[in-house]
């Protein structure tokens, strides 16, 4: 019952969940469900300490909650579907973001939300810390009596390696459990859900002083048990491709569909400049998929896909992917995440 995105509670009526695979592209998707099934898995990651969890907080986090916030800050959505035909009323009588609600529960939520972001990057049990999720920045906690500062630096989710300093007060016995995302470990969900349409192998690496490391890898986490000391590094690489998506055989609305995502991001479409890009859109399977920092958006990577075909077009023409959280920042237009495929 989760999307691509890590959205929830598909039907409109009753702002409820529906039956099994009963995922609508125009579904309803409140931007206070994401939170909350945000934090739901986070505490399911602190009862069991398994970071599948963590996977599912990490997409909800980046897709289904951050588009409910525009990229200035200033206007909102209470629902996020994955299809929109630019017109439609679909947001509390409002045709895109609105600037509040008369139930105003999603502005404040996700504010709050991306404010105690921070606060689900780490984890202490007994003698382990937990690394959970990637971004620029430091903290501090008390491990085993010894206090200990950690120290990420990365441009993650763009780009995939992530150098952590792992600095104690002192020398000291602890183990690090670094997640090692699932999308890295070829799986997009830890379900069958969703899936990958191709076979790649792990796309990640890690090393300290330079020395590859390979496991073990407990539950998702890379578990390296070991006495560190002070300035201490590690270096970790998470391959990013542009992986192709397909839908569990049961959804019925993504059947002969693919999404496109790279790393915890879900891409979409959107038809900036109303020509009907998106009208009968087919991407046939195994196109050249390129990705390259742009600045529109305040700055994403985008996806270009080569010889994606418009119905009644002559030719094909590319296709250039935006990450989900970005869409609807230029106007009411027409979005995609799930294209048709041959």
């Amino acid at each position: 019952k989760m999307y691509l995105t890590g959205s929830v509670g598909a039907l409109r009526k009753g702002e409820a969940y529906g039956a099994a695979y009963e995922l609508p592209l125009e579904g309803y998707n409140e931007t206070c469900a994401a939170i909350a099934f945000l934090m739901w898995n986070h505490r399911m990651f602190l009862l069991t300490g398994d970071s599948k969890y963590v996977d599912v907080l990490e997409r909800a986090a980046y897709n289904g909650a951050l588009s409910g916030v525009s990229l200035a800050g200033d206007r909102f959505f209470y629902t996020n579907p994955v299809a929109y035909d630019g017109a439609a009323k679909i947001n509390h009588g409002f045709a895109g973001r609105a600037p509040w609600f008369g139930c105003a529960c999603c502005p404040p939520n996700v504010v709050r939300t991306l404010a105690a972001l921070t606060g689900y990057f780490y984890a202490v049990q007994g003698t382990s810390l937990f690394v959970n999720l990637y971004g620029q920045g430091e903290a501090e906690t008390t491990l085993a009596g010894t206090q200990v500062r950690i120290t990420q630096v990365t441009d993650y989710p763009w780009q995939g390696a992530v150098r952590l300093t792992v600095s104690p007060a002192k020398s000291a016995q602890f183990a690090l459990r670094v997640r090692v995302p699932g999308f890295a470990q070829g799986r997009p969900v830890p379900s069958d859900l969703y899936t990958y349409d191709d076979q790649m192998p792990a796309l990640w690496s890690a090393r300290i002083g330079g020395e590859e490391i390979n496991g073990p890898v407990e539950r998702g986490y890379l578990v390296l048990n070991r006495r560190w000391q002070p300035g201490d590094v590690v270096e970790l690489v998470f391959g990013l491709p542009v992986r192709t998506v397909r839908g569990h055989p049961e959804i019925a609305a993504t059947s002969g569909r693919a999404a496109f995502e790279r790393g915890p991001l879900v891409y979409c479409a959107e038809d900036a400049d109303r020509t009907g890009l998106l009208d009968g859109l087919l991407v046939p399977p195994g196109l050249k998929l390129d990705v390259a920092a742009r600045p529109l958006l305040g700055g994403v990577h985008v996806i270009t896909i080569a010889g994606a075909i418009r119905s009644g077009a002559p030719v094909a023409e590319p296709l250039a992917l935006i990450p989900y959280f970005a869409w609807n920042n230029r106007g009411n237009v027409p979005m995609a995440v799930w294209f048709r495929r041959f």
